[in-house]
């Protein structure tokens, strides 16, 4: 009797190998773009190259970090905004190097997705590309997985892995940090990558109709000013690192202000915030009032409009301040170090960020 079974092939589980190759002959020029001293593989290995003598190093360590987007995803996939999402997703992983001290290298991405859309993944990388120059690192190889099953229709996920590179000594790992400190904060874009769970809670919660005029700026789109992508300081920092004119480094994101300055302190070194030092953004306040969130919350759970912080010497704020300005960078003293447990307090007086009284916080790392 003749054998009547019909022959498989992986396209009938759902995963497209043609579809695969030509999303890898899609992005190539986009990887090829990154191209930055020391990068010298091509897309489509089992691995990428980089040369670290090529990058100009003697004696270097090596700092690896790794990241994701999170839920902010969600708001891109449902409102079809893909085309930024990749700088998040560099920026979390590039902006974790530079507090260290390290100059982002290379990067890898890894996207995964229940079934390919076409131009969804292009759209993706190209972020990603994007936020490589903006960091001045290569894109040098990743991952596409088509997993069926895996996913629901549209959705897909992203991470992040990038090496860099800073030479022996010149690290930052917080030991400079001493009382008297000046702490300086660079402006956020937005929330960044943090806090959406909650941003995604108050817009279902809410009613918000995300397509419309934001309420606090009638010129954007309420869901254009919560997908802004994260800041990435690394051009702008790594110049005064290279210069001794840093202490410490704070990138700051989930945990907020509280929890993130203690990351970086010495035995015996406590960080005072001043909310009373900048003016709240209008999104952060529209946030804090659409969930009636207490001042304490937000600086745990929000960035509050300070992506980074420094500590710098006293007698080098004036010139750091300057500098960073010059740089393209929005600047402001946040606060200062002081003896004390380790850890950060942050302070406001009534009226500040919508306080009905003097109000403080305190986090203990």
């Amino acid at each position: 009797m003749a054998d009547t079974k019909t022959p498989y092939t992986y396209a009938d589980a759902g995963v497209s190998i043609d579809a695969g190759n030509a999303l890898v002959k899609a992005i190539a020029p986009l990887a090829k773009a990154t191209a930055r001293p020391g990068a010298t593989s091509e897309l489509g290995g089992f691995g990428g190259f980089f040369d670290l003598r090529a990058a100009g190093y003697a004696d270097p360590l090596l700092v690896a970090a790794n990241d994701g987007v999170g839920t902010k995803l969600k708001l891109a996939i449902d409102f079809d905004r893909h085309d930024q999402v990749g700088i998040d997703l560099v920026a979390m992983c590039v902006n974790d190097l530079i507090v260290q001290g390290a100059e982002p290298l290379f990067f890898l991405d890894y996207f995964a997705t229940g079934k390919l859309e076409n131009g969804v993944a292009e759209r993706v990388v190209a972020g990603i590309a994007e936020g490589c120059k903006q960091a001045g690192c290569a894109l040098i190889g990743g991952e596409t997985a088509e997993m069926p099953g895996m996913y629901g229709p549209g959705d897909y996920d992203l991470a992040g892995f990038c090496v860099g590179a800073v030479e022996r000594g010149e690290q930052l790992t917080g030991d400079k940090v001493a009382k008297g400190d000046v702490l300086i904060g660079l402006a956020s874009s937005g929330v960044h990558s943090n806090g959406y769970s909650l941003v995604r809670k108050l817009a279902a919660d809410k009613g918000w109709k995300l397509g419309t005029p934001a309420p606090f700026d009638s010129d954007r789109l309420l869901i254009d000013a919560l997908i802004e992508p994260t800041r990435i300081y690394v051009r702008s920092l790594l110049p005064l690192i290279r210069e001794g004119l840093v202490h410490g480094l704070a990138h700051i994101t989930g945990g907020g202000l509280l929890e993130n300055i203690p990351r970086i302190l010495p035995d015996g070194a406590h960080a005072h915030v001043d909310a009373d030092l900048w003016e709240q953004p209008q999104l952060m306040a529209f946030l804090q009032a659409e969930g009636a969130i207490e001042p304490a919350e937000m600086a745990r759970t929000f960035n509050c409009g300070v992506g980074m912080v420094l500590a710098v010497a006293a007698g080098d704020a004036e010139t750091v301040t300057k500098r960073l300005e010059e740089a393209g960078e929005s600047v402001v003293t946040v606060g200062e170090i002081r003896e004390g447990q380790t850890g950060c307090t942050v302070r406001g007086s009534q009226g500040t960020w919508s306080a009905k009284a003097d109000w403080e916080a305190t986090h203990l790392g």
